[in-house]
């Protein structure tokens, strides 16, 4: 069970108190300071609260977006938002219902902006008043291979529900649609896993690799 803090509850706790006099800087929270810090997340923002981590993050996140469409509280939600924190996305749009299962977020839908739209229309609208280009990830007939192709620096990447991939309204809506190469017997990957390809496949094309581990 995670509490307010984002801390799983198991028995062990990752870091303990803080050891010693107290930093003053004001990032840090006193109640982690004197219990200890479990959350998942990187050395560099340990003790350090919630509005602090999300306001660092904010000063780097990159120029892309995914959405996802929930029509069936697709357990994939969860996963396409870790991932989404992992790679710094700006935003992570839900097309379709608004309630969808945080579990496999593992408490990171807490450090990364989740903006809710209640069909292709209304998020095709937010996206026009943006600028921002509309690229579906699916592997549909006539699609293009990711792999081949240069993704805009500024996009939104669009994924299906599980099943049947990207309804045909998402699939009009999309500039473009990629597919992401596959040798076995399945005919798709989930969606999850699909949209961390996808997210890595923009981060090797545009993002400026760290020299440094975020860990201080």
């Amino acid at each position: 069970m995670f509490d307010r803090l984002g801390k799983w509850h198991t028995g062990l706790v990752s870091v303990g108190p803080w050891p010693g006099e107290w930093p003053e800087d004001k990032r840090y929270d006193p109640e982690l300071l004197a219990e200890g810090d479990s959350r998942n997340v990187v050395d560099r923002y340990r003790y350090w609260r919630r509005e602090a981590i999300v306001a660092d993050l904010d000063s780097r996140r990159h120029d892309f977006e995914v959405a996802i469409e929930n029509w069936q509280h697709d357990f994939n939600i969860g996963t396409v938002v870790r991932n989404a924190n992992a790679f710094l996305a700006q935003t992570v749009h839900i097309i379709g219902a608004r309630r969808w299962n945080r579990r496999g977020a593992m408490v990171t839908d807490r450090y990364q902006h989740i903006q809710h739209h209640p069909d292709c229309d209304a998020f095709v609208e937010a996206m026009t008043a943006v600028k921002l280009p509309i690229i579906g990830i699916d592997n549909l007939p006539g699609s293009v291979p990711l792999e081949s192709v240069t993704l805009p620096r500024r996009c939104v990447l669009v994924f299906g529900q599980e099943g049947p991939g990207l309804s045909e309204q998402a699939r009009a809506i999309a500039s473009d649609v990629c597919s992401i190469a596959q040798f076995g017997s399945t005919r798709s990957i989930n969606a999850g896993v699909a949209s961390g390809i996808a997210m890595h496949a923009w981060i090797r094309q545009h993002a400026s690799l760290p020299l440094v581990s975020l860990s201080p």
